[in-house]
């Protein structure tokens, strides 16, 4: 086998590349199996994000019959794994307390590095930032050189390198008053705050991304005995969509290449999703000099026939051409009518058979609340179900959750500052019908009433006082006074039965009580409860940790951050795993962004691309994290350019519309209004295709349809 050189696959979207991967493997199987007598052969299996690792995952189980377990991970995955599994060779080295490692969700990063690095930064003079931006972006930092394997300590001549003397205008797109990040002492801050962070996190067992990705390129890849355990348990590397990897995972593949094991690896040039966020595509590329290179050639559709065409007029390189009938367009004026055409155009379609809400996908560079809102409703109304891809709502716009928030103060005492008396009201309307609130036995009306004569201010201890404290409480009516001294009898037996009751039991109990008890939720309700238990689960296991180094916290204070920080809207309801496996999809429209329809890696027979005139069609994607292009590892070296940040404007702009032409294999209507959301005229780089098109056969009819 070790004659054999690694395989390396390059093609675009859909030209076949993951199913060559599956029939390599599969056949590697085979050979591993002849040789090793019928052992289980040790492959390793990596793919780019989660939802692609449990597909890949279920695609090579069926290629071999399911003969063995499929180990299979995302490269987050496999890092955090190796070093929670040789954590003892790490805390040796690093002469560290032995204790469990725990690993920090990135809203818990935030929260405790800003408790600890807060007495510094109000002394500093940050510029206009807020101190939760500026502590982000440190944090962020860290990850990138991390994940780049560069060391901590390089990170303030870098950021000096490669931002002082910048033209602030420019690189903070007109953020007033933030060129002091860019300056100096800023770089020195941030570096000096990250030592500090490091090192408290490491004394107390807990582990952020960025610490993650430090800990095992820098102290456990080189390891002796990690390297003697890594190629014994792996003769066989599997990679998918390589070009959204980052750095060290080159570094991981060419340490098991170099002891014997053989690879097939996928690599798509217009993806590049994840650049700027972790990634170093490049880099990655580096490892086809050592491999057998097969370039897959780019299928029939869209991308093949006009993907120069279309990317040459973005570009402003060539003159408008005349698109094929499979391009058409939607126009409008304002943006509120393209939204109700683009619904029309979707929903004649599917009545006249077309194509089935599955074969949809509405992609925008960037979903607002309004639109997502619109379109997901008059999409409804029409009797088209909708997908939102993992729809970033935060977990406390959820009313289910914001009711067992406000519950907790009832429980346990000193939170009443935590309640207001619109919240009250909202909870006895929630947990009477059981999170819907078109069911509550308690409705609106009643509801405030009850929270306005019933409810007991007290910091204290608040309290729900009997229903006949409101003088008219025989105009409540007999169904919402009954649900209305359910809630209080279940808090008062809850109180006296188990008074010390541990807050994420509490939860459970409540949560079991009032909703899975009593109703069959639907799955966005389900996954925002899910979520809400993970995260309390998380936040106690922190809580826990911490007090065994400092003195201990009130509970009550505890409870307060942990509301706190599901208030700050920085959690969202997705929940571990969003799937199971051989779960069918949906017969529903996808609606996404740009970023988020790529990273899965999704096609469909229609596409419709929402304010293709837009400006954000240029930056897509592009939101990546501060300091992004200086922790590649083939950074020049140079102050970073305009002429480079344009030209890498250009070169994303085209990975995109390429990629994106892709996965579209029948239609595409490009959906135009003159007037962006804001009412200002939308001039973006695309929208010279609009011009080139025919307009959708079905707009002059949906104009006469009514909403």
């Amino acid at each position: 086998m070790s004659d054999l050189k690694p395989l390396w696959i390059s093609g675009i979207t859909r030209s076949g590349k993951t199913q060559r991967l599956v029939g390599e493997f599969q056949r590697w199987v085979t050979r591993q199996e002849a040789v090793a007598g019928g052992k289980t052969p040790g492959g390793l299996v990596l793919a780019a994000n989660d939802d692609n690792r449990r597909v890949l995952a279920e695609q090579l189980s069926q290629a071999i019959a399911g003969r063995y377990p499929i180990y299979s991970k995302t490269p987050l995955g496999f890092v955090t794994d190796e070093v929670v599994l040789f954590w003892p060779l790490l805390f040796e080295e690093l002469q560290i307390k032995a204790q469990f490692p725990l690993r920090l969700r990135p809203e818990m990063e935030q929260t405790l590095a800003t408790r600890l690095w807060h007495p510094k930064l109000v002394q500093q003079n940050l510029g206009g930032m807020s101190e939760s931006r500026f502590v982000r972006e440190t944090l962020d930092i860290l990850q990138l050189a991390s994940a780049s394997g560069i060391p901590w300590e390089e990170i303030p001549e870098r950021l000096t390198r490669g931002f002082v003397g910048e033209d602030p205008d420019r690189v903070t797109q007109g953020f007033v008053g933030e060129e002091w990040k860019y300056q100096p002492e800023a770089s020195q801050l941030r570096g000096e705050l990250l030592e500090e962070w490091r090192k408290w996190c490491l004394d107390r067992g807990l582990l952020s991304y960025g610490i993650l990705y430090e800990l095992y390129w820098r102290y456990l890849l080189p390891h002796p005995t990690y390297e003697h355990h890594l190629k014994r348990r792996y003769q066989g590397i599997f990679a998918d969509d390589l070009d959204d990897y980052p750095a060290i995972a080159r570094d991981l593949i060419e340490s098991l290449l170099n002891h014997g094991a053989w690879g097939v690896f996928t690599y798509n040039p217009h993806g590049k999703v994840r650049l700027g966020l972790n990634a170093d595509p490049d880099y990655l590329l580096g490892l086809s000099t050592r491999c057998q290179v097969e370039q897959f050639p780019t299928p029939p559709g869209l991308a093949a026939d006009w993907g120069d065409d279309l990317v040459r007029t973005a570009l402003g390189q060539q003159i408008i051409p005349a698109l094929p009938q499979s391009i058409t367009s939607l126009q409008t004026i304002s943006r509120s009518t393209l939204l109700s055409q683009t619904v029309h155009a979707i929903a004649q379609a599917v009545r006249e058979k077309q194509v089935q809400p599955s074969e949809i996908a509405v992609i925008a560079p960037g979903l607002d609340a309004i639109a997502r809102y619109t379109l997901i409703s008059l999409l409804t109304q029409q009797g088209i179900p909708v997908e939102p891809l993992n729809e970033q709502r935060p977990l406390i716009s959820e009313p289910s959750i914001r009711a067992l928030l406000t519950l907790l103060p009832f429980f346990y005492p000193h939170l009443g500052r935590w309640v207001e008396r619109d919240s009250v009201a909202e909870m006895l309307v929630v947990l009477s019908g059981a999170g819907n609130p078109a069911h509550s036995t308690i409705d609106p009306v009643r509801a405030g009433l009850l929270a306005d004569y019933c409810y007991q201010v007290n910091l204290e201890q608040p309290q729900l006082r009997p229903a006949t404290t409101y003088p008219r409480w025989d105009r409540l009516g007999h169904r919402a006074l009954n649900a209305y001294e359910e809630i209080r009898q279940w808090l008062q037996e809850t109180q006296q039965k188990q008074p010390n009751l541990k807050t994420i039991i509490f939860l459970d109990q409540a949560l079991h009580h009032f909703f899975l008890d009593r109703a069959s939720l639907p799955f966005s309700q389900l996954a925002a409860l899910r979520e809400l238990m993970e995260t309390a689960q998380h936040f106690w296991q922190v809580e826990r940790r911490l007090n065994q180094h400092e003195p201990l916290s009130g509970a009550s204070d505890a409870i307060a951050r942990f509301i706190q920080l599901l208030r700050q809207g920085t959690i969202s309801a997705n929940p571990y795993p969003l799937r199971s496996w051989g779960m069918t999809q949906p017969n529903a429209v996808t609606l996404a962004t740009i970023f988020q329809y790529r990273s899965l890696r999704r096609s469909h027979p229609w596409h419709f691309w929402l304010d293709i005139g837009s400006n954000l069609w240029a930056k897509s994607g592009s939101a990546g994290l501060f300091g992004a292009p200086i922790f590649l590892r083939q950074w020049s070296g140079a102050s970073w350019s305009p002429e480079e940040e344009i030209q890498t404007d250009k070169e994303r702009l085209e990975r995109l519309l390429r990629d994106l032409l892709g996965r579209v294999e029948k239609n595409l209507i490009l959906c135009h209004s003159d007037l962006a959301v804001t009412g200002t005229e939308q001039m973006g780089p695309l929208l010279g295709l609009v011009y080139g098109t025919m307009e959708y056969p079905s707009l002059k009819i949906a104009q006469n349809l009514p909403l």
